[in-house]
């Protein structure tokens, strides 16, 4: 089986800086990183539902099957054809790491966490903002108040609570030796050393990444079709920023200490802290 091109993705938690990461990484010379979450994932799985399923599932023989999903990836992202290493980026990955290495043997999993706190807090500041809550990250039924947006981006089919059963299943699960993991605090913090460690784990040539100077891509049209402008936004530079909490007292109890990633006593699958 010849795999023509390196493919790493990056997932885990929303919130997290997977868009500023992806902005970072593209710097380097030899990669190409999208500005935001394809459709790559959700693609290849319904693939999965038709080779695996019903009257077609005899036709799909392995090999095949392989060509043709490597077929949609590389397929979608064929604008890149002068960077050998590809980045793609989605929240489902977590939940496909066997399909993913089937594809790609040495592909890794960036998973970008957060403490769940400020995850949250940065969700109701998104949406709170537009007075008119036009967000299609909660359903109109649970945006009336802050109570109903938290309870349902905490929820098992909430953007936050579904990241997070994944990003669980992955972390303790028999493949937690393929990711590698990024927090947010660290990387605001100290970038150059995140990324320096990141790029070995990917066979990375060694780069000298500028967060002084970063560029994100144009994703408004991403953003507005989600009723959330500046979802995907990227500051200029990479530096801690200070918010307010706005979140209940219940909220801010429930999810306190809950960064499993940082207790190296849970790390029983070996992940790579970065």
């Amino acid at each position: 089986m010849t795999v023509s091109r390196t493919l790493h993705v990056i997932s885990g938690l929303p919130r997290s800086g997977s868009t500023l990461l992806a902005a970072l990484l593209r710097q380097h010379p030899d990669v190409h990183a999208p500005g935001h979450n394809t459709p790559v994932a959700p693609m290849l799985v319904r693939l999965m539902s038709v080779m695996s399923e019903g009257e077609y599932e005899t036709e799909f023989h392995d090999g095949q099957w392989q060509r043709l999903m490597r077929g949609v990836v590389e397929g979608y992202h064929a604008g890149s054809h002068d960077k050998p290493v590809l980045v793609d980026v989605s929240r489902e990955w977590c939940a496909h790491v066997p399909l993913l290495a089937a594809l790609y043997p040495g592909a890794k999993v960036i998973c970008c966490v957060r403490d769940p706190v400020w995850i949250l807090n940065s969700f109701e500041r998104l949406i709170a903002r537009d007075p008119l809550l036009r967000s299609r990250l909660v359903p109109i039924a649970h945006r009336a108040t802050q109570h109903d947006r938290i309870d349902y981006l905490m929820s098992r089919d909430g953007a936050f609570g579904y990241a997070w059963r994944l990003m669980n299943d992955v972390f303790f699960g028999p493949c937690a030796d393929r990711i590698i993991v990024v927090d947010y605090d660290r990387l605001v913090h100290d970038p150059c050393s995140v990324l320096a460690k990141l790029g070995t784990c990917l066979g990375l040539s060694a780069f000298s990444y500028d967060p002084e100077h970063v560029k994100g891509l144009d994703t408004s049209s991403f953003d507005t079709a989600l009723g959330t402008p500046g979802l995907h936004d990227v500051r200029p530079r990479v530096a801690a920023t200070g918010h307010v909490l706005t979140l209940p007292p219940y909220v801010v109890e429930r999810l306190a200490h809950q960064m499993f990633w940082r207790e190296s006593k849970l790390n029983r699958g070996a992940a790579v802290i970065a």
